[in-house]
């Protein structure tokens, strides 16, 4: 079977897809990508399905080798380069794809810059689907690789063998990726739960990512919001990118995998378009809110479709990644080299 090897797993990392948002009714969370972008991005520069199975890495990548005969690889979200180990290794940057051959042992360092990144490989990982998707839920051990996170000596197993030789791609439009300014949020459903005062702080006011966070969520520092109607109400649906504020005021948005059901009062929701934002928040990052309507959170989710597109439309030729290890096991860089002596 064709795979890549984990040498060393780093921080917890995932297989993720883009979800199974349609089983949410039978109370099986959505998961899938925290940043559905750059997971798109990562699979077209391979030459993927926008939605095929990638590494969700967070914090600390892993150490990895090659077990095909060659693969295909894109690493995108981050600034961190490719560390290629051995004696002729050298780094590749992030957002360009490379292909590697049997045998190569690569590292992915820590991810200062971003809460998430994703390794995508040619043909995708294949791993079983659950629920129509093969994204890990760690909490119900579904999808992924026995429904956990992926650890030291497991093999992701690969669709394809070898890839093809061709020219590289890169994406050098990397705006998407620092895009600023405030996360669009539509009030409700139980907006009505909290004072005016509140509201009007939460949206004039900055807030701080906290540690307090995983796939599932992230509690926010600053203004506690005052509910006047109390902090309990029937549970009722959530959905990604909900606000849901418990009894101590203090907001927590809602990613991927979280609850289908709750029973905190929620402010509002992030627009669809601004919940990618949310995945690639590092603790200490500020955050703050801008109030839109439904109308101008469709419009916002158009827009990101199209931009996305035209990002991958203008994908540019990447240059040449030499692999000097296997140009010094055939012998053609020697030879070269003596006949020119």
């Amino acid at each position: 079977m064709s795979a890549l090897r984990v040498l060393s797993a780093g921080f917890a990392p995932t297989i993720q897809d883009l979800g199974r948002p349609q089983v949410q009714h039978l109370g099986v969370p959505p998961s899938g990508a925290l940043d559905p972008v750059a997971l798109e991005i990562a699979n077209a520069l391979v030459g993927n399905a926008p939605g095929a199975a990638a590494l969700e890495l967070r914090v600390m990548g892993p150490t990895l080798e090659v077990e095909a005969e060659s693969v295909r690889l894109a690493l995108v979200g981050t600034v961190a380069a490719i560390e290629v180990q051995g004696e002729r290794g050298g780094p590749v940057d992030a957002n360009r794809s490379v292909r590697f051959t049997r045998g190569t042992k690569f590292r992915i360092g820590g991810l200062s810059d971003t809460g998430v990144a994703y390794l995508a490989v040619e043909g995708g990982i294949e791993v079983p689907e659950v629920y129509g998707s093969r994204s890990t839920y760690t909490r119900a051990r579904i999808g992924g690789i026995e429904g956990r996170a992926v650890r030291d000596g497991d093999r992701l197993p690969l669709l394809i063998d070898t890839v093809g030789e061709r020219s590289e791609q890169k994406c050098a439009d990397l705006d998407w990726a620092r895009s600023g300014g405030p996360v669009r949020v539509v009030l409700g459903p139980q907006d009505d739960f909290f004072s005016s005062e509140s509201i009007a702080e939460f949206f004039a006011e900055t807030y701080t990512s906290t540690r307090e966070a995983d796939r599932m969520g992230i509690r926010l520092d600053g203004p506690t919001l005052a509910h006047v109607k109390g902090h309990d109400i029937v549970s009722d649906g959530i959905v990604t990118g909900a606000i849901q504020v418990p009894g101590n005021g203090r907001p927590i948005l809602l990613l991927a995998d979280h609850q289908t059901t709750g029973g905190y009062p929620k402010l509002g929701t992030v627009i669809s378009a601004d919940v990618p934002r949310l995945g690639r928040l590092r603790p200490g990052d500020e955050i703050r809110f801008q109030q839109v309507t439904v109308a101008e959170a469709e419009v916002a989710r158009a827009d990101l479709e199209a931009s996305t597109a035209r990002i991958i439309d203008r994908f540019e030729r990447a240059g040449a990644w030499l692999d000097e290890a296997a140009l010094y096991r055939e012998n053609l860089v020697s030879g070269v080299v003596g006949m020119m002596d």
